[in-house]
Parts: structure tokens; C-alpha cells; sequence
């Protein structure tokens, strides 16, 4: 699967979640693109990545600081 996350850094939350299947590679590489050529435009900062994982729970995992807040992070440190 093939996850793509906009992420704004300053709030420390998601804006955009979109999952794609392997085969829509290009399909997510071309959203991708658009999105940060409209937030480029528009002076907006935010992170826009693809990701590939076997599934939400595994990138949930792998990837957690956007799915938690800083705190829950160094909870988990501890």
C-alpha cells in the first residue's frame, strides 16, 4: 500500500491521508506533485511525503510522529 500524508509541521497535525494500491504508484506520484506545487503557490509549509507499507497499522509504526503529538512521543521514550 501506498500512503500519502500532507502534514502540517507548526499544528503538528495531518491534513491530507490518502492510501493508494501498489499498482496506483504514479497516480500518487502525480497527487503528490500537485499538492506541493498548490502549497508552493501559496507560500504554505507543509510536508508532503509518499510512503509505501503492508498496511496502516505498519506505518502507524514505522512512522509514528504523524500520527502522535510530541508528548505521546516521548511517552513512549521513557
Amino acid at each position: 500500500m501506498i500512503f500519502l500524508i500532507e502534514y502540517n509541521r507548526r499544528e503538528g497535525r495531518i491534513v491530507t491521508f490518502e492510501v493508494f494500491d501498489d499498482s496506483s504508484r504514479l497516480e500518487a506520484e502525480k497527487i503528490r506533485l500537485d499538492i506541493e506545487l498548490s502549497l508552493n503557490r501559496r507560500g504554505v509549509d507543509h510536508e508532503v511525503v509518499l510512503l509505501q507499507a503492508a498496511s496502516e497499522d505498519a506505518l502507524r509504526q514505522t512512522h509514528r510522529r504523524y500520527f502522535e503529538n510530541p508528548q505521546e512521543l516521548l511517552k513512549r521514550r521513557g
